[in-house]
């Protein structure tokens, strides 16, 4: 997997990405870690961890953390892991194998009887249900999975793909903007385990209604 980059964006994981960055030590990819400039505490947490590219954001926000690692990254393919370990590992080599005549591969926890979550909410399973749904009668995505962004892709795909949203407007942005573009694209099934430690960065109410808004633009806009 020397041609995979893993792009994993950091916020406050001072607690968590140590340890997730030893459990990816037997993988053979690169890892660049995204993370906003100001975050000394995470960034002291991992000083001697010498196989890591970090990255400082040149704008703050989860999506521009996504886009700047993406496009910086110097691999055929890359692939978002968050630095929180609820995305498990072992499932790359499995999204590599099927990326190879694809464009985009995205994880999903919502294809049984693999698929499954330790860390989803009542609120954070309806809601993707939801978004999901909505995707696919919007724009035929055929994605069980639209909010979860573990997704492994080919670099020259993404860059296809004016991608703006800075914050987790990206999660629906991006299935949207590719399907427009006439990329090919797939889920797979996956688990996500409870995370090493962290918080949720995600704010269901606020977040969620900026996601509906998002997806009501672009669907006016086709």
């Amino acid at each position: 997997m020397d041609n995979l980059t893993l792009i994993i964006p950091t916020k406050k994981e001072s607690e968590s990405l140590p340890k997730f960055l030893n459990e990816l030590k037997i993988f053979n990819c690169k890892k660049m870690i995204v993370i906003q400039s100001e975050d000394n505490e995470t960034l002291e947490s991992i000083k001697n961890f010498d196989e890591i590219e970090i990255y400082k954001q040149k704008k703050n926000g989860y999506g521009n953390a996504l886009i700047e690692g993406i496009k910086n990254c110097r691999t055929e393919y890359w692939s978002i892991i968050n630095a929180d370990g609820s995305m498990d590992p072992k499932y790359l080599s499995e999204m590599l194998k099927k990326c190879n005549d694809k464009d985009f591969v995205f994880a999903s926890r919502y294809i049984k009887p693999e698929g499954g979550s330790d860390d989803d909410t009542l609120v954070t399973f309806i809601g993707n249900k939801f978004f999901s749904f909505l995707g696919n009668f919007m724009f035929r995505l055929n994605l069980t999975d639209i909010l979860y962004t573990y997704v492994l892709g080919k670099k020259k795909s993404f860059e296809k793909l004016d991608i703006v949203s800075s914050d987790f407007r990206f999660c629906v942005e991006f299935p949207i903007k590719a399907k427009k573009a006439n990329l090919i694209f797939t889920d797979t099934p996956s688990y996500e385990r409870a995370r090493i430690g962290g918080k949720k960065k995600v704010n269901a109410i606020k977040d969620g209604f900026l996601i509906l808004l998002e997806m009501l633009r672009l669907f006016l806009k086709k």
